[in-house]
């Protein structure tokens, strides 16, 4: 059964249909957070959870229901970071953000492509490095990061071009830096295809 018979089914009181669409969505909003706020990630993803119950009939379809999540999420983590008195500018570079809850090192892969990555996304601001880990991880499309950052369809677009920009100067930067990189954006797209399989793998091992 697809989301939409699910929500169906769910506002129609049939518990065990948002009880599925809870264990379907629960490793991608898991990871959403993962990288962002340290040890909070259970009671995030939970928070989150409880405010897609409460808003569930608020929910009209427009978008699909696994990026109505992302936006609960987004809003969630905003909300969370505020909670602990942090510059929480949507436009602020993430790393400032992220080294005061997770720190420098907590989300260091195995490989070092992933590092770099991951360290190359957290340069970014806040809205880029999420709307583009929701298309390099998640595959969503412009249109539903609109959706996730509540922007019209063509700002998103734009948020992505500039950000997939920023993104290449914030590797060749390392590379300046002595780590030895020569990075195009085909490398970009492979390494992040391939942290997104290893993530996929990751959360079929957690199920």
């Amino acid at each position: 059964m697809d989301d939409a018979a699910l929500v169906h089914a769910w506002r129609s009181g049939d518990a065990s249909a948002g009880e599925r669409l809870v264990e379907r969505h629960f490793p991608a909003v898991y990871g959403f957070f993962r990288h962002k706020v340290g040890g909070d990630v259970e009671d995030l993803v939970q928070r989150t959870f409880l405010r897609c119950v409460e808003a569930r009939d608020a929910f009209r379809g427009e978008s699909s229901f696994r990026t109505y999540l992302f936006a609960i999420a987004r809003n969630e983590l905003f909300g969370h970071w505020r909670r602990r008195g942090l510059d929480v500018d949507p436009d602020a570079t993430a790393s400032g953000v992220l080294d005061a809850v997770v720190g420098p090192a907590s989300a260091i892969d195995a490989r070092r492509e992933y590092r770099l990555l991951v360290q190359a996304l957290r340069g970014l601001p806040l809205d880029d490095q999420i709307a583009l880990e929701l298309m390099y991880f998640e595959e969503l499309t412009g249109a539903e990061i609109a959706v996730v950052l509540g922007v019209p369809e063509g700002t998103a677009r734009t948020r992505l071009r500039r950000a997939r920009l920023a993104l290449e100067r914030s590797l060749a930067a390392l590379d300046a830096a002595g780590e030895g990189l020569r990075v195009t954006t085909d490398d970009i797209e492979r390494w992040a295809g391939a942290m997104r399989d290893a993530m996929r793998q990751e959360r079929a091992a957690r199920r």
